[in-house]
C-alpha cells in the first residue's frame, strides 16, 4: 500500500551540503526558550511543615519508649 508522504532521499534533500549536514537556520527551533514558567516559583517555602515534624517526633518517642520498656522488662 502506498503512502502519501514518503521519506525523501537524504542525498537529494534541499539545503543539505554533502558531508556537512544541515546548515544553521535551515530548520526552525523545536520550541521557544522563554516562557511563562521559567525560573523558580515565587511561593517556595524552606524547611519542613509543622505536621510532618510533629508526626516524626511522635514516632521517635514511641519507638524510644518501646525499647526502654523492653529493656526494663528484660532486666527484671
Amino acid at each position: 500500500m502506498g503512502s502519501q508522504y514518503s521519506d525523501q532521499d537524504p542525498r537529494r534533500s534541499p539545503g543539505i551540503a554533502p558531508g556537512v549536514g544541515v546548515p544553521p537556520g535551515e530548520t526552525p527551533p523545536g520550541e521557544g526558550s522563554t516562557g511563562a514558567e521559567t525560573g523558580p516559583r515565587d511561593n517556595q517555602t524552606r524547611g519542613w511543615a509543622k505536621g510532618p515534624v510533629i508526626i516524626l517526633a511522635i514516632i521517635v518517642v514511641l519507638c524510644a519508649a518501646f525499647f526502654i520498656a523492653y529493656a526494663v522488662m528484660v532486666a527484671v
